[in-house]
């Protein structure tokens, strides 16, 4: 599993949450190179907890680059505890063989999201990239541009399947901003409305 943020930070362990912290994984899918970016809010305030991409050799039998991601995401997840899981929906432009391969990826995504607690949203590829670049046509470097805009990243190194699920998960947390959050725990709720507990 290849990380894209300075040592100091991708490896500080679970995430120190703040009070009225919501975190958000997303998930860019594929067999051979799943991108995650995991973004938190607390207030108006957006930041970058952790990003990076799953890789896998593509000489490796499928079930195994399968079992792979589901490994590495469900130490994502233990690792960050995130209150929200958001995924890039199937492409159907793409061949009938990727389509198939992707469902794969997905699926296994899914199952480890589901299996953490986690509720599942997806997002199409047109629709992150509306919400976050405002052109539902964006490119990848476009895409990536903008999450490094939109989260201060300067020159924090990022590649194009993490700045992808970084923007799947700003795109997500901008939907949040309209509904109110389901938070995977009591533990959660408290941690993001410590004024409505009773001492």
């Amino acid at each position: 599993m290849k990380r894209n943020l300075p040592r100091s930070t991708a490896e500080r362990g679970t995430l120190r949450r703040t009070p009225g912290t919501i975190v958000v994984l997303g998930l860019d899918p594929g067999t051979l190179a799943t991108g995650y970016g995991i973004v938190a809010r607390t207030g108006s305030r957006l930041s970058l907890v952790d990003c990076g991409s799953i890789r896998n050799d593509a000489a490796s039998p499928m079930a195994a680059r399968l079992g792979r991601i589901h490994r590495e995401l469900i130490r994502v997840i233990e690792r960050t505890q995130p209150d929200e899981f958001a995924i890039e929906s199937a492409f159907y432009g793409k061949n009938a063989q990727s389509a198939l391969k992707l469902g794969h990826a997905r699926g296994v995504a899914m199952l480890a999201a589901v299996q953490g607690g986690l509720g599942v949203s997806e997002y199409s590829p047109r629709e992150v990239k509306k919400a976050d670049t405002g052109k539902g046509t964006a490119s990848k470097l476009q895409v990536r541009f903008m999450v490094r805009s939109i989260l201060r990243l300067d020159d924090t190194p990022i590649g194009l399947d993490a700045s992808d699920a970084v923007a799947i998960a700003l795109c997500h947390m901008n939907r949040l901003s309209g509904r109110s959050v389901k938070h995977r725990n009591w533990s959660s709720f408290v941690a993001a409305h410590p004024e409505r507990v009773v001492q």
